[in-house]
């Protein structure tokens, strides 16, 4: 018969075995698009779980957070691309959370650097990655037997707001719906992001309100405060065409009071160049947010030289062939733009 002091140790064993028992599924997705916003919400469908979502500055910071995170059982990471300063710390991290068996799931469409999927899968990291169709695609095809049919609305605004709507599978998707609906809905989905850009609370309620299959038409207000933002790209459209600069390759334009993706179509638009950049401050960091774009003519791969360009300068970036950004210090802007301009110069 156990006596009261071994009775007291079990007890106590018990109860620390409870405590450390992993039960939390968490997504971490990119706040910035509805990709991301989508792909998180497909996965809320499904899984449950929390969200958290990231930009590419807060990117690592957020991951590396969840090194000791004694809970965590299942771990989705959506549309968030990797990079030549951000590869070696992605995979320690995952790696020592592999090792505390904790399940990750990939979830990209980015263009990931070979050695990196080698490392991933070797770390046994599920690893769903095909550039040729938006993450929120890749999400809806592996988990379509699980989901909603109004789930396939939800991929395929999103693939819209990504321009690959004409890829495989994202078309398939697009055909089950009229067009005009579809691409009105994509339209107040993104304006409804790009506005809530620092609100987080609305950004997780967007999740919350699609992952119960609603059409972003369905959920209150989001048609009004569209209007609302379309108000405010007319105003950015004026700036644009006052304050933007022009090289030989590109023009850029630093943008003081909206996002850069806002503005970036913009700079690319009206200029006539075959390249667009926009920057916006971001003052907590000590850097720089970029966005950039090209044209239909434009020939040579943004991402990769974006990565690259960003690399040497003690920044970050990457991303599509025709879309991508970067983070650059403060101090440092004026020469990427410079070897940006000289790197196309030489394509």
């Amino acid at each position: 018969m156990a006596t009261k002091s071994k009775k007291s140790k079990i007890v106590k064993s018990s109860s620390k075995t409870m405590k450390q028992k992993r039960t939390q599924t968490l997504c971490i997705s990119h706040q910035e698009d509805a990709d991301g916003i989508s792909s998180a919400a497909l996965i809320k469908q499904v899984f449950g779980g929390n969200t958290i979502l990231v930009d590419y500055p807060s990117m690592m910071d957020i991951l590396e957070s969840l090194r000791n995170d004694e809970k965590l059982k299942r771990l989705f990471i959506c549309d968030l691309g990797l990079n030549k300063k951000t590869n070696d710390d992605f995979v320690d991290l995952l790696t020592a959370l592999r090792r505390k068996r904790v399940s990750v799931t990939y979830i990209d469409h980015h263009d990931i650097d070979p050695k990196v999927v080698a490392k991933l899968k070797k770390i046994k990291v599920k690893l769903i990655h095909d550039t040729s169709e938006c993450t929120s695609v890749l999400v809806y095809d592996m988990l379509k037997k699980k989901l909603s049919i109004n789930s396939t609305f939800i991929a395929a605004c999103a693939a819209i707001t990504d321009y690959m709507e004409n890829k495989p599978i994202a078309s398939k998707l697009l055909q089950m719906y009229d067009r005009q609906f579809a691409l009105i809905n994509a339209t107040v989905l993104t304006y409804n992001i790009v506005g809530h850009q620092k609100d987080s609370e609305y950004l997780l309620y967007l999740i919350d309100e699609m992952s119960e299959s609603k059409f972003p038409h369905e959920i209150p207000n989001t048609f009004e405060f569209a209007q609302i933002q379309v108000g405010k790209l007319s105003d950015i459209m004026s700036k644009v065409r006052k304050s933007m600069k022009v090289l030989k390759n590109l023009a850029y334009m630093e943008v003081l009071d909206s996002g850069a993706s806002g503005a970036v179509n913009f700079v690319l638009g009206f200029s006539g160049k075959d390249v667009g950049i926009a920057y916006k401050e971001r003052v907590d960091k000590g850097i720089f947010a970029v966005s950039v774009r090209g044209s239909s003519s434009c020939k040579t791969h943004l991402g990769r030289l974006v990565s690259s360009v960003a690399a040497n300068l003690d920044g970050s970036g990457g991303g599509h062939d025709k879309a991508c950004g970067a983070v650059i210090p403060k101090n440092k802007i004026q020469k990427f733009l410079r070897e940006m301009n000289s790197q196309l110069g030489k394509k």
